[in-house]
């Protein structure tokens, strides 16, 4: 199991539809994924789970991935973070 922190850059944080783009992102791995913000620790690959954090822009949030993909799941995920979420 392994976790990075990580700093949401995009305006408007991880509302409908950039929090898509990272589920789909998070769906694409093995490994099971969590977020989490303070004492919240929510399944990266739900959308309501996400949603429910209420992650904005210049929220710092931890990523916790565990299985044979742990370190590609975040690498991809934080990537995505840091190219402010647009999916592309």
């Amino acid at each position: 199991m392994i976790q990075r922190d990580v700093t949401i850059v995009n305006q408007g944080g991880l509302h409908a539809r950039p929090a898509t783009f990272f589920i789909q992102k998070a769906n694409t791995y093995k490994s099971s994924i969590w977020v989490v913000k303070g004492d919240r620790k929510v399944n990266a690959k739900s959308l309501l789970g996400v949603l429910s954090v209420g992650i904005a822009e210049g929220m710092s949030v931890t990523l916790v991935a565990d299985g044979e993909d742990e370190e590609r799941a975040l690498d991809g995920l934080e990537n995505l973070i840091k190219s402010g979420l647009s999916g592309e």
